[in-house]
């Protein structure tokens, strides 16, 4: 197994009230999670909350971290998601304080020295690997839809009205379908970034490598990651993960 440095941060920022994102980093680094809730106010910090609670309760429930093959991790990956979906599914329907609440969520997990990625909604995975910054993910939005039909640019998704509607999160009936997990080689100086768009409204890719050049720990490139969103002028809530690799 390679060896692991971790970091994270999650802040309210400079517009929001209270904090909708929820991170969860396993101590003994065997998965990390980043949700973004929705719903306003209490509704969408309990969606979060349910995520990274029941997610990594799962996670550990039904894998084996020292010898689990590809398939039966990613079949584990999305039972617990899908378990999650569930949950924020029903309680949203019970409690008319949590109605129509969501969350996003990203995961890397690792198991027998590799590396599995993937979300569901806008919440996103970045690998630094060899000079080159790659977003793992893809955003489950209405503007990413957009782009990969080429009806608008990227550029253009970058301020287009519906950049933050969804197709797919935690809460819908979508966010059960599945979690598109990638499995990764991990690398030896390999720097994994887990973030909310709350990071992504602030700072453009160019910018948060920049600042993995400059920060060389975990957590004071998480940090510095999260400070240099709010300085971009992200309006939201900003969480974010950094994992290097040894």
């Amino acid at each position: 197994m390679p060896s692991l440095q971790f970091g994270s941060l999650s802040v309210v920022g400079n517009y929001r009230e209270n904090n909708e994102d929820a991170v969860f980093v396993d101590p003994n680094g065997r998965f990390f999670i980043v949700a973004d809730g929705m719903g306003g106010q209490s509704a969408g910090e309990k969606a979060s909350a349910l995520a990274t609670e029941i997610v990594p309760r799962r996670l550990a429930q039904l894998i084996n971290f020292d010898s689990d093959k590809s398939e039966a991790v990613k079949k584990s990956i999305d039972r617990a998601v899908g378990e999650a979906n569930s949950e924020i599914l029903a309680l949203s329907e019970l409690d008319s304080n949590f109605h129509n609440m969501g969350t996003t969520i990203v995961f890397l997990v690792a198991v027998a020295g590799k590396f599995y990625v993937g979300g569901v909604g806008d919440s996103r995975v970045y690998l630094l690997r060899k000079g080159k910054l790659q977003q793992l993910t893809t955003d489950h939005s209405l503007t990413q839809a957009l782009v990969d039909a080429g009806t608008i640019s990227p550029e253009e998704a970058a301020t287009h009205r519906y950049r933050n509607v969804l197709y797919r999160y935690l809460g819908s009936k979508e966010g059960g379908t599945g979690t598109d997990a990638k499995e990764v080689e991990s690398q030896a100086g390999d720097r994994f970034v887990l973030c909310s768009d709350g990071v992504s409204d602030g700072l453009k890719a160019d910018g948060m490598k920049d600042v993995l050049y400059a920060q060389k720990t975990a957590q004071a490139a998480a940090e510095a990651i999260v400070q240099a969103a709010l300085t971009g002028g992200s309006r939201d809530n900003v969480s974010c993960v950094v994992v290097n690799v040894g």
